[in-house]
């Protein structure tokens, strides 16, 4: 366990309620086009709520329930629910009977779960699938892609870099970029991907017995934290406590809510490969700014201390998909012994 002192840094929201970024879209909220579209699909089941009393005793609060994501769809992560989704409504909405989206190209930037859901995808709609990757993904999630039958393209040092070419190779080949993230011009395709985490937001709430105080959502570019708190709030009103998770090497959204508007972290590369993106969505920065109640940063010794943790009490994830959790582990402030807290493993391991 990490010394006394060293715990997550955690700041509050100034502008919770109201939000910032008035003028851009605001996730959704409502998940039954998603469970519509989802129950026409054989390999949809939802994923269990764990929950975890020894850990929650281990981190002095009254109760802990998480939402494992390792086995979703056999793709391992919450991000089957995402681009998947996004390319599965294109093909409803091309009118064909059965839906396809043959002669699509679909492009996409990814450290790895992202792509994944983008080539299962196009898989099953019969489209084509182009994944960029920075050269810091494992080449483990690289084989994973091209056994789902993805193209795999490395590009640069970093996300953002990959995220460029992405952008390009659309702009140049007149490919549909499908994006997690969202900017200026490019909101409807992550709207839709935004969209499909709201699943996930709706099994929770189904399945835990009450509702929590706490809630632990880690964050990269924030579409899942976003999608998700937006839907807890609508489902549970104001009163638990959302607190959104990055790593202290990518703190974008922590520092976009320091700034009051958008700014890019500058950082070292982190071992929350997933999370470590460097620039947040806009989407999900107006949706979290409005939603969430605090920000914090988790340095990467805390992470990986959390991710052993979690192995002990049998929860086999990566520092990305066992960040919210490691948080907690590492001693957040601001959680009692009172606590009722809600995580999310958001992925399985690396060689899961």
């Amino acid at each position: 366990m990490p010394e006394v002192n060293d715990v997550p840094e955690i700041e509050p929201n100034p502008f919770k309620g109201q939000g910032i970024l008035q003028d851009w879209p605001l996730p959704a909220s409502d998940p039954a086009p998603v469970s519509a579209l989802l129950a026409r699909c054989p390999k949809h089941a939802p994923t269990p709520l764990r929950d975890a009393p020894d850990l929650a005793s281990a981190c002095a609060v009254a109760g802990l329930h998480i939402k494992d994501e390792s086995g979703r769809m056999g793709l391992g992560s919450f991000k089957a629910l995402g681009a998947a989704y996004a390319i599965a409504r294109d093909a409803c909405a091309a009118g064909g009977d059965p839906p396809s989206a043959a002669g699509r190209t679909y492009v996409a930037a990814s450290a790895g779960n992202h792509g994944l859901s983008v080539a299962a995808g196009a898989a099953v709609f019969g489209a084509r699938a182009v994944i960029y990757l920075a050269d810091t993904v494992p080449e483990a999630f690289a084989d994973r892609l091209r056994a789902k039958g993805a193209e795999v393209v490395r590009a640069g040092a970093t996300y953002e870099d990959s995220m460029a070419a992405a952008e390009q190779a659309a702009a140049d080949k007149g490919w549909t970029l499908l994006s997690d993230s969202s900017w200026e011009g490019y909101t409807d395709a992550p709207l839709a991907v935004m969209e499909g985490y709201l699943q996930l937001a709706a099994e929770s709430v189904e399945q835990m017995p009450e509702p929590p105080t706490h809630i632990l959502l880690q964050a990269g570019v924030g579409g899942m934290a976003a999608a998700l708190a937006a839907h807890f709030r609508a489902a549970w009103g104001d009163a638990p406590q959302i607190v959104v998770v990055e790593p202290d090497a990518a703190p974008a959204l922590r520092d976009s809510i320091r700034a009051g508007h958008a700014v890019t972290a500058p950082g070292p590369v982190s071992c929350m490969g997933r999370l470590d993106c460097k620039t947040p969505s806009m989407i999900a920065l107006a949706g979290l700014s409005r939603d969430a109640d605090s920000f914090a940063t988790l340095s990467e010794a805390e992470a990986q201390d959390g991710v052993a943790t979690l192995a002990r009490h049998g929860l086999a994830t990566t520092p990305s998909g066992g960040a919210g959790l490691a948080a907690l582990i590492a001693g957040l402030p601001g959680i009692g012994t009172e606590a009722r807290v809600l995580a999310v493993l958001s992925e399985g391991p690396e060689d899961g």
